[in-house]
């Protein structure tokens, strides 16, 4: 039996867990999660929902948690407390059970919900892998499912974190709050309401967001802030019905072309936004630059990963980049391509654009830059499909609609907080976490976070390639363990220098 645990923590040794947990322990939580991740939990099916905050009022009251169902104008949050002392300072953990929507046919193996457990062969496809086969767990391993790492991975390893303290016989070193989001990949819409209805029971000192990925170079990860997004529709205009190529070419304006000169007129070869003041108000210094650098980013691997050649220049490097509101043109439609192509001039063309936000940035100002700029183009803006008589009138028409707005937020990097995080990182796997000023992807929380005034953390435990949001998601059993231990480091930890009251 020694020489089995010996084996098992060898295979489970990695980059993130150098001593890891009991291969025991992971075995029982690779369990749990895959009882977990076989509940559907898609946001817009209420009934699954209800089925994911049943299993988990079960599993936090099973850790000693008093536990509680919000309701909002959506889908009701998950709460679970657990009061240690009243002199102790309070951590709110913030966390997510619902997931994106599924394709089963996209998915290598019968159902997303049905959660399988694959090695890479030889050839290095994901082989499916026996339960009499986990007597021998592989840090390399991964459990595919849908929500593997997009959330219910973090949330089972803090599960189990709770597990490894009691059987240490502790107790956590501060009063712990979890809050549990059901509509997260919904976009949050009733979370910042629903705080303000429920600000004293989530009242906290410091709160930690356990979601997305660690950096790409596997090391432990700390991230200051994400970015926010809004996105925007803008249709340019042609004849008011698809023309004959051959009548009306050369004669009838082709929307397709001037939607493409519109768009090569707001961004310049190297990527940067020629939009008159979309990056009003952002300045690096030496010392947030040194900071940016200090990012351990592999170029050769960002490139290999994007099969690109070379970046665009927004930012002196990938780190920069992510600091200025970002502006992307997601998608184009107009007319047929392919097999149903037609000889026609087009009536319409559809840029669909998004903004990754940052906190410098004020969506309502970026949009109103925006219509700035397409209007100083020649174009009549509409709110709605053009008039015949505004067709007759103007000779350049575009419609430009806003979607909803999600905010960035960004904790200052010498915050208590991330001191506190960064040394229980540094205490318990002997090295320096990477600190990400902000990331590039969204976490629908600003509102929260603003709405309690507390400072936010992001500490993310997946794997970088976990494929979130697409088929074949994954979690790698390696940062499985590693999730388990972090948060046991961070539960059993003293956090008096936290206490913002």
């Amino acid at each position: 039996m020694r020489l089995l645990s010996f084996f098992l923590t060898v295979l489970l040794t990695g980059t993130l867990a150098a001593q890891p947990v009991e291969p025991t322990q992971v075995r029982a939580a690779l369990e749990e999660l895959n009882e977990f991740l076989a509940i559907p939990n898609f946001g817009l099916n209420r009934a699954d929902i209800d089925r994911n905050l049943r299993w988990l009022d079960a599993a936090f009251q099973q850790r000693g948690f008093a536990t509680q169902t919000l309701e909002t104008t959506g889908n009701p949050l998950f709460f679970a407390a657990r009061e240690v002392g009243d002199e102790l300072p309070t951590i709110l953990f913030y966390m997510h059970l619902d997931g994106q929507a599924v394709d089963p046919g996209k998915w290598d193996q019968s159902s997303p919900y049905q959660p399988v457990v694959k090695k890479r062969d030889a050839n290095g496809a994901w082989t499916p892998i026996d339960t009499t086969e986990w007597n021998a767990l592989d840090r390399e391993w991964r459990v595919f499912a849908r929500s593997a790492s997009d959330d219910k991975g973090p949330i089972v390893g803090f599960l189990h974190a709770m597990d490894a303290l009691r059987a240490d016989g502790q107790s956590p070193a501060f009063n712990v709050k979890v809050i549990l989001d059901a509509e997260e990949e919904l976009g949050s819409r009733p979370l910042a309401a629903a705080v303000e209805r429920y600000r004293d029971l989530l009242d906290a000192d410091a709160l930690l967001i356990h979601d997305g990925p660690v950096h790409l170079s596997g090391q432990p990860s700390l991230m200051f802030g994400c970015r926010g997004i809004t996105s925007v529709n803008l249709t340019v205009y042609g004849p008011g019905k698809p023309q004959h190529s051959g009548h009306y070419g050369n004669y009838a304006p082709n929307p397709v072309f001037r939607l493409a000169h519109l768009l090569a007129s707001m961004k310049d070869e190297d990527g940067r936004v020629l939009i008159d003041g979309y990056y009003d108000g952002i300045d690096l210094d030496a010392a947030t630059r040194a900071v940016l650098a200090g990012v351990p980013d592999d170029t050769t691997q960002i490139f290999q990963t994007l099969q690109i050649n070379q970046p665009e220049r927004v930012g002196a490097n990938y780190q920069e980049a992510l600091q200025y509101p970002s502006f992307n043109a997601r998608g184009i439609r107009a007319a047929y391509v392919g097999a149903q192509a037609r000889t026609v001039v087009p009536d319409v063309a559809t840029v669909a654009i998004d903004m990754r936000l940052v906190p410098e940035s004020d969506p309502a100002k970026l949009v109103a830059a925006l219509r700035r700029h397409i209007e100083a183009q020649g174009y009549h803006l509409v709110d709605r499909e053009p008039t015949l008589e505004e067709r007759l009138r103007h000779p350049k028409l575009a419609f430009l609609s806003q979607g909803g707005v999600t905010l960035p937020f960004r904790t200052d990097l010498d915050a208590p907080i991330g001191t506190w995080t960064g040394e229980v990182i540094r205490r318990e796997f002997e090295q320096e976490p990477v600190r990400v000023r902000i990331m590039g992807g969204t976490v629908p929380i600003a509102g929260f976070i603003r709405a309690l005034d507390v400072p936010a953390l992001v500490v993310p435990v997946v794997n970088s390639d976990n494929n979130q949001h697409s088929p074949n998601e994954n979690l790698r059993l390696g940062n499985l363990a590693y999730g388990i231990r972090l948060f046991r480091a961070i539960l059993g930890t003293e956090a008096s220098e936290l206490v913002q009251r």
